[in-house]
């Protein structure tokens, strides 16, 4: 009693004026208590953004949403929120989901500030921005202006080759499956292919739920003494990118491919631009661009196989290219997108089962309320796609309204934040897809067995094993 007394009195004046350690934990509790239960009502009902309907949790607690991340759904259930509740779902204390179709134009096209969960993904840590981590628009242009230029498509074709050759090594093993007759996991096959893809041309969940609680992240894995440790989540990752840079630096003769234009950059322009940069910039292309076009080349083949007459059309479409085109171990990018109805798939694939999960936060003045869109709320809304929004049907992009349709076709986000990989996605998809139709044939060991997936930072299906058979030629 006599060391409580002591403490109390070498308390500093204001604690003893409020007779804090004078109470019971009991007490303790209870105020603590009240406080949450006070934060809770205001959030709920004392908001600004009080009025607009959605789960009663996510009202007060980013909880709600969290919870919806681990389960692998939340894609699916905000869309069926805004099925509910109509263009405006409320899914967090500061946050509201937007389905309406100017939605795309107002918040997506404009230069909002990014949410705060963007900067989750500055790595090693937070010393290092990068375009995706940047939630300045400004900030976040002059960090791109740096690196755009490798991204450009006719840049990124100068890789079409070994790219290419890299492809051959997919279907080299779908020859063997086919020879063999075992069935085979398209999703580990298609993922060790866009890696090494990435990996030629450059050189997913504990983000998605890092975000909300950055300062969590921060504290314990994203700091200077854990990057100094080396003991960071995504520790393989950076050792490899890391890895492939030096390895790259030390082969000045090499081929120009994105990582020999950023590092000319470096060189021509060294007090606007900085090593760690690049790093990220790699980083971020192994780790994002990896599963995201693995899981379209999925859902390019699952949809197909599984939706009449598709498979047997897009073929049709190439033999009639064959005459001229469409030749050689992997069909060119050129060949592949002068092939209307393929095109079409690809992109109804990419509609109704898009690879990304996240809503894409932008601030909504200076109050700090959140507006995020979400891609797969806006790609299944019937209001914009029609009564077939939730069906594959790629007869959708070869209709007289298709034109139309394109502004809310946003698989790759839209404005100064969108995916600055994706003419490196287009060209894999279209020459992997391409070469498929011409030369396989695939069906699913069981055909009735719908795929399972989970949305987490990415959308990642899995449990649909196939047989994958040569082309059978007509006599």
């Amino acid at each position: 009693m006599a060391k409580v007394q002591a403490a109390f009195e070498n308390c500093p004046p204001s604690w003893r004026h409020w007779g804090l350690l004078g109470l019971s934990s009991a007490q303790i509790a209870g105020l603590l208590a009240v406080a949450l239960l006070t934060l809770c009502i205001s959030r709920r009902y004392l908001s600004s953004i009080s009025d607009i309907p959605g789960p009663f949790a996510a009202s007060f607690t980013r909880i709600w949403h969290i919870q919806r991340i681990l389960k692998g759904d939340q894609s699916l259930e905000l869309v069926r929120l805004h099925d509910k509740h109509g263009h405006f779902v409320r899914i967090a204390p500061n946050e509201v989901s937007v389905s309406h179709p100017d939605a795309v134009k107002k918040i997506l096209a404009a230069p909002l500030h990014k949410g705060s969960w963007y900067k989750v993904v500055a790595f090693p840590d937070g010393r290092f921005q990068n375009p995706m981590s940047s939630a300045n628009p400004p900030i976040k242009n002059e960090l791109s202006r740096h690196l755009a230029q490798a991204y450009t498509l006719p840049n990124l074709l100068q890789s079409e080759v070994v790219m290419g050759q890299t492809m051959e090594l997919l279907f080299d093993w779908l020859d063997k499956f086919a020879a063999s007759g075992k069935p085979i996991d398209l999703d580990k096959f298609f993922t060790y292919t866009t890696s090494d893809v990435i990996g030629e041309t450059i050189f997913s969940n504990y983000a998605s739920i890092a975000g909300f609680f950055r300062w969590f992240h921060v504290f314990f894995l994203s700091n200077r003494f854990v990057t100094w440790l080396g003991v960071t989540p995504w520790g393989h990752l950076i050792d490899t990118a890391m890895g492939a840079i030096k390895e790259r630096q030390a082969n000045p003769d090499a081929r120009f491919d994105a990582l020999a234009h950023w590092l000319k950059m470096l060189k021509d322009n060294p007090h606007r631009m900085e090593l760690h940069e690049i790093n990220s910039a790699c980083f971020n292309a192994i780790a994002v661009g990896n599963e995201t076009v693995s899981t379209a080349l999925q859902t390019f083949v699952y949809y197909m196989i599984r939706h009449p007459n598709a498979w047997q059309r897009a073929r049709a479409e190439v033999d009639a290219a064959r005459v001229t085109a469409c030749g050689g171990r992997v069909v060119s990018f050129a060949d592949a997108q002068n092939l209307p109805f393929l095109q079409a798939c690809i992109k109804e694939a990419l509609r109704v089962f898009g690879p990304a999960s996240m809503g894409l936060q932008r601030v909504a003045g200076e109050g700090g309320t959140m507006v995020s869109v979400n891609v797969w709320v806006i790609h299944h809304s019937k209001e914009i796609w029609g009564e077939d929004a939730r069906e594959f049907n790629p007869d959708r992009w070869l209709s007289e309204d298709a034109a139309s349709l394109e502004k809310y076709f946003v698989p790759w986000g839209l404005g100064y934040a969108s995916c600055p990989g994706q003419n490196i996605a287009k060209i894999e998809l279209s020459k992997i897809c391409a070469t498929l139709v011409r030369d396989c044939d695939i069906r699913q060991v069981d055909p009735k067995q719908e795929w399972t997936w989970k949305a987490f930072f990415t959308v990642v299906p899995e449990n649909w094993p196939c047989y994958v058979e040569k082309r059978r030629e007509k006599a």
